[in-house]
C-alpha cells in the first residue's frame, strides 16, 4: 500500500504526465491534418497572440478555487476596470493618458477584488453567492456607465499591450508568461499560497494551525480581481474597444481549464505549469480547428470530450494505485 505522500506524488505526476501526452497528440494530429501548416510561424504567433487572454482569467479564477471557491465577478470586473480606462483613454490626450489609464484600471480592479474579499472572508458569505451578487452589480454600473454602448478608439501606445511584439514575441505571451511565473511563486513559496493550500485542503485544521484564514481569503479575492484587471487590458487593447458585455463566454472556460489543468474543485491542490498546458491544448485546439476550416462550435465540443477523458483517465489511474 502506497503511504499517502507517496500516493500524492504519484498522482500528481500521472495527471502531469496525462496533459502532456494529450497535449503531444494534438500537435502532431494537427500538423499532419494541415499539411504542416500548424507549425508555421504564422499558426504559433496567431496562439501566442491569442491564449493569454484565457490565460489570464484564468490565474484569476485558479486562486480561490484553490481556496474551495469560485469568483463569479472576474468578468464584470475586467468590463468595468476596462470602462475606466476607455474612459481616461478617450478623454486624455496628454502623454501620460496611458499608463494613468492602466494604473487606475488595475487599481479599479483590486478594489472590486477587495469588496469580494470582505464579503467572503469577513461577512461570511458563501463565494459563490457573493460573487454572483457583485457579479450582477458591477455589470449593472457597467451598463449605467456605458447605456450599453462600446467605447472605441484608443492610442496606438494602448493598443500596443494587446497586439504588439517584442523581438517577434507577443505582448500578451509575454504578460501572461510573467504572471504565470510570478503566480507559480507566489503560491508556492509564500506563507499566503501555503495558507491558501492549506485552507483548500482543511479550513479547521489551518485556523488551529495559527493561520487568519480570514486573511487568506480576503487577499484571494483581492488578487483575483487584481488580475482580472490585468485581463481587462489586454482584451480592451485587442479589441481597441471597451463595452459592459465584453467576455462572458470566458467564465465558465475558466473553471473548465482549471479542472482539466487538475485544481480540485474542493480546494487545496493544483500546479500553475499544468493550468498552462490545459490552456494550451484549448487554445491548440480551436487555432487547429480554424486551419482547417471547421467550426468552432465542433472545437467547443472536443474542448468537453477532453476534458472528460482527462478525468476519466486519471481516475483510472487513481483506482489503479488505490489496489497497491
Amino acid at each position: 500500500m502506497l503511504n499517502s505522500g507517496l500516493f500524492a506524488g504519484y498522482f500528481k505526476s500521472i495527471q502531469t504526465l496525462v496533459l502532456i501526452s494529450v497535449l503531444l497528440i494534438l500537435i502532431v494530429l494537427l500538423t499532419v491534418f494541415t499539411g504542416g501548416e500548424f507549425l508555421q510561424v504564422q499558426s504559433l504567433q496567431a496562439i501566442a497572440f491569442q491564449f493569454p487572454l484565457l490565460g489570464v482569467f484564468t490565474l484569476a479564477q485558479v486562486v480561490p478555487m484553490l481556496t474551495s471557491g469560485i469568483d463569479l465577478s472576474i468578468i464584470s470586473i475586467a468590463d468595468l476596470s476596462g470602462i475606466i480606462v476607455a474612459l481616461i483613454l478617450t478623454h486624455l490626450t496628454a502623454w501620460y493618458a496611458t499608463p494613468l489609464a492602466v494604473l487606475v484600471g488595475i487599481f479599479v480592479s483590486l478594489i472590486l477584488g477587495t469588496v469580494n474579499g470582505f464579503l467572503v472572508a469577513y461577512v461570511e458569505i458563501p463565494p459563490i453567492i457573493a460573487t454572483l451578487g457583485t457579479m450582477i452589480l458591477i455589470k449593472g454600473l457597467a451598463l449605467g456607465i456605458t447605456k450599453g454602448y462600446i467605447m472605441a478608439g484608443f492610442p496606438q501606445a494602448f493598443l500596443f499591450v494587446g497586439s504588439g511584439s517584442l523581438l517577434g514575441i507577443p505582448v500578451p505571451f509575454i504578460i501572461f508568461l510573467f504572471l504565470g511565473t510570478l503566480m507559480a511563486l507566489i503560491l508556492n513559496k509564500t506563507p499566503f499560497g501555503v495558507g491558501a493550500y492549506m485552507f483548500g485542503s482543511n479550513p479547521i485544521a489551518t485556523l488551529f494551525s495559527g493561520v487568519s484564514t480570514k486573511s487568506v481569503l480576503f487577499e484571494t479575492y483581492t488578487l483575483s480581481g487584481g488580475l482580472a484587471g490585468v485581463a481587462s487590458l489586454i482584451m480592451i487593447s485587442r479589441f481597441n474597444a471597451a463595452q459592459a458585455n465584453y467576455g462572458g463566454s470566458y467564465l465558465l472556460l475558466t473553471v473548465l481549464v482549471c479542472v482539466l489543468g487538475g485544481i480540485d474543485p474542493a480546494g487545496g491542490s493544483g500546479k500553475i505549469s499544468e493550468l498552462v498546458i490545459a490552456i494550451l491544448i484549448l487554445q491548440i485546439v480551436a487555432t487547429g480547428f480554424n486551419l482547417l476550416g471547421l467550426s468552432s462550435y465542433l472545437a467547443t465540443a472536443l474542448w468537453g470530450l477532453i476534458l472528460l477523458g482527462v478525468i476519466v483517465v486519471n481516475r483510472a489511474f487513481l483506482e489503479r494505485a488505490h489496489k497497491f
